[in-house]
């Protein structure tokens, strides 16, 4: 069990059922009337963002989320097969559990897939990802303005906006939590 007043940002507990994560919180201690914690909270799960202040003595069940390390097989149809790489077991999951930022993401890449109480609720791709751009316009010879960008194809079909100067062939670095175009690669 935990109290509002051990709560620090990252900090997962169980709310009405739901399975919450500090995002925020500060301890305000106003002249008159009781001290009290505000929380800026994320539900685990949906990812929906909630503000709501707690009791410094109000007390939680802690929430202990597994990230387990698994690889990218292959899909089909709806279904994403994990493989545990300690078991060689494949977990099937579907598309509505794996998040925005896993178009990036390309077969056999090591993932965190995350679960609650032995239920699977989410996939934590690689940070970084190098990708091959296959589709884009050549650039404007001369339009050498700043931050000018145009749209690019990458292998995993993930349409991004690069620099002028990318080509197609050209293998780029990707932040999958934004979806920005970070470098070239070598």
């Amino acid at each position: 069990m935990i109290t509002a007043s051990d709560f620090r940002n990252g900090k997962t507990f169980e709310y009405e059922g739901k399975v919450m994560q500090v995002v925020e919180f500060q301890h305000v201690k106003p002249g008159k009337g009781a001290a009290f914690v505000r929380t800026k909270m994320k539900n685990v799960i949906t990812g929906a963002v909630v503000e709501t202040s707690f009791n410094p003595t109000a007390k939680f069940e802690e929430a202990f989320i597994e990230r387990k390390e698994m690889e990218y097989s292959y899909v089909d149809d709806d279904l994403y097969y994990f493989m545990d790489t300690e078991t060689y077991d494949m977990v099937p999951l579907n598309s509505d559990q794996l998040g925005d930022a896993f178009k990036f993401v390309k077969e056999n890449t090591p993932c965190k897939v995350l679960s609650y109480k032995g239920k699977v609720f989410g996939v934590e791709p690689p940070n970084f990802m190098d990708l091959e751009v296959v589709k884009t316009e050549p650039g404007v010879r001369g339009d050498t303005a700043t931050n000018v960008t145009k749209p690019a194809t990458l292998e995993t079909g993930a349409e991004i906006k690069v620099p002028l100067f990318i080509n197609e062939g050209d293998y780029i670095q990707v932040d999958t939590r934004t979806g920005e175009y970070m470098s070239r690669c070598k």
